[in-house]
């Protein structure tokens, strides 16, 4: 009897004993079942978390995005402006003059008719304009002819607007030449009146006369002819 109930204890105890060296060996596996807890660095905590490793204390890392260079604007349109003006410009062709028919050179007279009878004037202009400044006598040009004189680098343009010389233009005087006109070519002064160009000559020799335009008159183209020819 006192036999058993020791045999009974002592199954309880080793019962227990058992029990508790389980209960210790699961939990030793346990443990060294589990992982160990890792250490990352920070580098790679930051790429976890999605951050750059700037806002982590980097001080190598770049702080800007490099970016290339857009291309210059163009020029202000002041400044353009003033390109263009500093610019040199193209130089304009120089106007040209009337075409000349005809050119050639005389001596010329003068003379005044305006129907005085003063000084021999024999009347009104033959071309039934009045005697003016530019008024030219021919011996055979058509009346209203545009003719351009020149003398000693001074021109006048005037017209046929009465028949002469007469006479001396069988002597080479082609040209009367109306006195303000003769006297202008002379020297560039006014005549003394009218009548008198005021001075001692009385021929210009070697004006140059240049046909502009034909006139619608009476008289001949071409070279001057001597009156009545």
């Amino acid at each position: 009897m006192q036999q058993r109930a020791i045999n009974v204890i002592l199954t309880g105890v080793t019962g227990t004993a058992l029990a508790g060296m389980m209960v210790a060996g699961v939990a030793a596996a346990s443990d060294d079942s589990a992982p160990k807890k890792q250490f990352l660095p920070d580098q790679a905590v930051a790429a976890q978390e999605h951050k750059s490793p700037e806002r982590l204390g980097d001080k190598s890392a770049p702080t800007e995005l490099s970016l290339p260079k857009a291309p210059d604007a163009a020029k202000p349109k002041t400044e353009a402006q003033a390109d263009a003006k500093a610019a040199p410009k193209k130089a304009k062709p120089a106007k040209k003059g009337p075409k000349v028919l005809l050119s050639g050179k005389t001596t010329s007279s003068y003379f005044w008719d305006d129907g005085s009878g003063v000084n021999g004037d024999t009347g009104a202009p033959a071309g039934g304009k009045p005697m003016q400044k530019g008024l030219f006598a021919s011996p055979s040009w058509p009346l209203h002819t545009k003719v351009k004189v020149t003398y000693k680098g001074r021109s006048v343009t005037g017209f046929v607007g009465d028949r002469g010389p007469g006479e001396p233009s069988h002597r080479g005087v082609m040209l009367d030449l109306d006195t303000y006109t003769f006297r202008y070519l002379l020297d560039g002064k006014k005549p003394a009146s009218k009548y008198n160009a005021g001075t001692g000559e009385g021929h210009l020799k070697g004006v140059k006369w240049e046909v502009l335009s034909w006139g619608n008159g009476a008289g001949k183209k071409g070279k001057p002819q001597p009156f009545g020819s």
